[in-house]
């Protein structure tokens, strides 16, 4: 079952919402095209979350 902005792992609840709602999308990703399981998924999804925000803070 996919994450979504009301039912996301526990490890997401203090991101800052931005970085939260990237990381729900890379993570959902990640286990349902790349067949990674939700413990190796969510923290490469809150480490790319992460880097996508700072990186693209100015657009």
């Amino acid at each position: 079952m996919p994450w979504t902005e009301n039912d996301y792992p526990a490890s997401m609840k203090n991101l800052d919402p931005v970085v939260r709602e990237k990381a729900i999308e890379i993570a959902n990703a990640l286990v349902q095209e790349e067949h990674y399981h939700d413990g190796k998924a969510i923290p490469i999804a809150i480490d790319k979350a992460r880097e996508y925000v700072e990186n693209h803070k100015d657009d």
